[in-house]
């Protein structure tokens, strides 16, 4: 989809074809699940948890590219895999969200599955890896529970560092 490869040039970045068409894909069904234009992905905010003027791109893309740059210092990481999982770590956020009377909220859906579990699962059904769908469901509290991969380590920190970092400013 153009627009989405506009909206995250990151995609090019990925070298595997398969597993760039995956993230595709898997963007791809949020929209369509969660009734969303991807023109609409730059004014959906990345939290509902604070007030915030970052969008739901914006953040995804700087989590992305902070994840890369520590990858990049290391040798024992898989890049596609990192940049799959920071692409895709908030997916499920178009289906945990909604957009009614000017204002964002959680969906019905968002109330009762959070979007770690509904990112994992659409990730597993537009055909990605199980390493790449477990980096989007450990990424936030929902990983706690479960042994991180070093690629899902690092997408955790560098979200809680971005929201961290939003939180503060948004707080000023």
């Amino acid at each position: 989809m153009e627009g989405l490869e506009r909206l995250l040039p990151e995609l090019k970045e990925i070298r595997e074809p398969k597993l760039r068409e995956g993230v595709l894909r898997a963007w791809e069904l949020a929209l369509e699940r969660g009734g969303w234009q991807a023109a609409e992905l730059e004014q959906i905010p990345f939290t509902l948890l604070t007030p915030t003027k970052v969008s739901l791109v914006e953040h995804t893309r700087r989590v992305t590219r902070m994840a890369l740059a520590a990858a990049r210092e290391r040798a024992d990481l898989n890049l596609d895999h990192v940049i799959a999982g920071g692409l895709l770590h908030d997916v499920g956020k178009l289906l945990e969200y909604e957009h009614q009377g000017g204002a964002f909220r959680k969906a019905r859906a968002g109330e009762l599955v959070r979007h770690p579990v509904s990112g994992f699962a659409l990730a597993l059904e537009a055909g990605l890896p199980l390493e790449v769908a477990h980096i989007i469901l450990a990424h936030s509290e929902e990983g706690e529970k479960l042994k991180r991969t070093p690629e899902a380590i690092l997408i955790h920190h560098c979200d809680f560092i971005d929201f961290e970092i939003a939180k503060g400013k948004e707080a000023k």
